[in-house]
């Protein structure tokens, strides 16, 4: 029985991906969650996931043409000095 509710750490960035879409199934969480209190990694990786997934839900805010051309030019300007 063990075996059924110990998941990989792969298996477990991958329900994290799933259950951060609502696609993973309650079993798959409960199997996250167990494989969560001993895993100090996956914790993390599930902690900026959910992060990651917060920050991309909220609006963005849109940029003005005169920052998006100065940021281009400060870009380009970067861009030149790593190139030489």
């Amino acid at each position: 029985m063990s075996k059924k509710l110990f998941i990989s750490c792969e298996k477990a960035s991958h329900v994290c991906d799933k259950s951060q879409y609502e696609e993973a199934s309650f079993w798959e969480k409960i199997k996250l969650n167990l494989h969560l209190i001993y895993c100090k990694a996956c914790r993390k990786y599930s902690s900026k996931n959910t992060k990651l997934t917060k920050l991309m839900t909220n609006k963005a805010a849109a940029m003005d043409s005169s920052a998006k051309e100065n940021l281009k030019t400060t870009f380009a300007k970067e861009l030149e000095k790593h190139q030489q």
